[in-house]
């Protein structure tokens, strides 16, 4: 078969028309955009209007809905477009939600929570939140000690979650909590359920958590006292909710790749631009193979990364198993572009620890996917265990 080299290279880079209209959006907003939105500790609001205007927000979501009805690759496409172009968690944080949050009511919602929820989601008129992890069980999911209770015509739920990003300002949550106490299950993963509801801000409190870095939009903890969850608002069968989390949860690691790929390439760019213009002792300092071999092994292990990342996407989109590769592709991207990040503050000296380089927020921003959504030591236990069959060891 005669490939064209475009055919091979799109094979690799798929979407190169996403990512020509992505990028030029993106080139509108100057780095001193999103430095004054960490500054300012906002929204990137312009940004995300920006998004908004051109369809964006509905990139994967079901064409009846009003969405665009592409697949989880052209969501990961935009998503690293837009890192690419310098933004950072800043700027993927303001369209995140609308890409995976929504992803296990799309496969599992019926027809009239899709209607009343998604097309005003995908127009941008409401905003959602994923609700998961808890103060005292972390990603030990099946543990966790939100409970709904049904009672009559409506669940009523009460617990803790923390590290939701956005709760303070989101409309919708989509929240897992246990409905049958797990010592009544057959199995730990049986019992939970999956709902997505509006947050009524009268059963709901959130507290901002003062961070390290991504100051645009605050990571909540939230407190559920006697909240109301009409039983309509119960995605697919109760008890099953651990199973169509996955259909988040897989989409948001592949995500999450794919945005830290394009901080990466962003970080490796700059530096290189430096290194060519940067004369010490009479010579470029891009000459000295000191500043030449890291980033180059920076670039090796970005588009390795890179490779998996697109490979879970495509098992995703042709509803294949992809949790293993999903896994993989957040690890390798998240160390990857954490090198990369660093190598750029180091190749700029002391000017990659300026603001006005915006070098500095990229490596506290490329922290985040080192510890979220899951932690870098449990995606190799997942692998070690359920690719290499290796017995458990948590």
């Amino acid at each position: 078969m005669d490939l064209s080299q475009e055919a091979v290279l799109e094979s690799f880079n798929p979407h190169p028309e996403i990512r020509e209209a992505v990028g030029r959006v993106c080139a509108r907003f100057p780095m001193s955009y999103w430095l004054e939105c960490e500054e300012k500790e906002q929204l990137a609001t312009e940004f995300f209007e920006a998004m908004r205007a051109d369809g964006w927000l509905g990139i994967f979501m079901p064409a009846e809905y009003g969405g665009v009805g592409l697949g989880i690759t052209a969501a990961s496409v935009m998503l690293q477009t837009i890192g690419e172009h310098g933004g950072g968690w800043t700027a993927s944080g303001a369209v995140q939600p609308y890409v995976f949050a929504p992803h296990a009511l799309v496969k599992h919602g019926n027809a009239e929570q899709k209607e009343r929820i998604l097309r005003p989601l995908i127009k941008g008129d409401t905003r959602m939140c994923l609700a998961v992890t808890e103060p005292d069980t972390g990603l030990d999911t099946t543990h966790l000690k939100t409970r709904a209770v049904l009672q009559g015509d409506h669940y009523i739920m009460n617990g803790e979650k923390v590290w939701i990003t956005a709760a303070n300002f989101a409309d919708y949550m989509m929240i897992i909590a246990r409905t049958t106490p797990i010592s009544d299950t057959a199995k730990p993963v049986d019992g939970l359920s999956l709902f997505c509801t509006r947050i009524d801000r009268k059963y709901v409190e959130t507290i901002n958590i003062k961070k390290h870095g991504f100051q645009s939009i605050p990571s909540c903890q939230v407190f559920i006292r006697d909240l109301p969850i009409p039983k309509e608002d119960l995605i697919g069968e109760e008890g099953k909710g651990f199973r169509y989390l996955i259909d988040s949860i897989n989409p948001e690691r592949i995500h999450v790749a794919a945005t830290a790929i394009g901080m990466g390439r962003y970080a490796i760019q700059r530096a290189s631009q430096y290194a060519n213009e940067r004369v010490v002792f009479g010579r470029k300092i891009g000459q000295n193979q000191s500043i030449q071999h890291p980033l180059a092994e920076c670039w090796m292990e970005l588009e390795a990364a890179n490779l998996m990342t697109f490979k879970a996407a495509a098992l995703y989109d042709a509803g294949l198993p992809c949790a293993a590769e999903a896994n993989t592709a957040k690890f390798l991207a998240a160390r990857a572009a954490h090198k990369a990040c660093m190598q750029a503050v180091v190749t700029h000296g002391g000017f990659g620890y300026a603001k006005d380089f915006h070098l500095e927020r990229q490596l506290r921003e490329i922290m985040i996917p080192l510890l979220a959504p899951v932690g870098q030591n449990l995606t190799l236990s997942y692998v070690a265990e359920r690719v290499l069959n290796l017995p458990r060891s948590y």
